[in-house]
């Protein structure tokens, strides 16, 4: 008769967080998609806006990142209230799931800055979404690229990237 042996802790399981970037009005698939990778793997969710109209002006002793607008008489004061409304709307949305998550505020550019922390918080995977369809859509990632195509180009964390508005094939269903 054998004795059981104890449960081994397996060295190939994934131990990092889940990051997803965040951006005003995203669709709640990101964020559902996102909170059951951090479910499944039973690691934290680290949620972040980056707020490109700003850059970054250094590191606090807290790991706050402090910023500041790119153009001072583009200032309209939602900067904190929308980063306040999207806190609290994933908070409503993460509450069902009882994982662990933060939310981060940041500056600069999103690929860098989703980059940067992946790497300062040893994330195991980046969450984003596409870009919705539309002409301004479309120009704006002509004139910016895409945020999951420069994470893909600059980083080595994989990046998962959620569809928004999947184009039908027009193949039968």
């Amino acid at each position: 008769m054998t004795k059981a042996q104890p449960p081994r802790e397996n060295p190939h399981r994934i131990r990092g967080p889940v990051l997803m970037g965040v951006v005003p009005g995203q669709p709640l698939a990101v964020t559902h998609r996102a909170a059951e990778l951090a479910y499944s793997l039973d690691v934290e969710l680290f949620c972040a806006y980056v707020d490109a109209s700003s850059y970054p002006t250094g590191e606090g002793p807290d790991g706050s990142v402090g910023s500041r607008p790119i153009d001072p008489d583009g200032v309209d004061d939602e900067g904190d209230s929308g980063s306040l409304a999207i806190e609290n709307r994933l908070s409503a949305v993460l509450s069902p799931y009882g994982i662990s998550w933060s939310y981060r505020r940041m500056a600069g550019d999103p690929a860098r800055a989703l980059g940067r922390l992946a790497q300062k918080v040893d994330a195991s995977v980046i969450v984003v979404g596409t870009r919705e369809r539309g002409m301004g859509h479309k120009l704006e990632e002509m004139l910016t690229g895409s945020v999951a195509v420069h994470l893909a180009h600059r980083q080595c964390t994989p990046v998962l990237v959620v569809p928004l508005d999947p184009h039908t094939s027009g193949a039968a269903e």
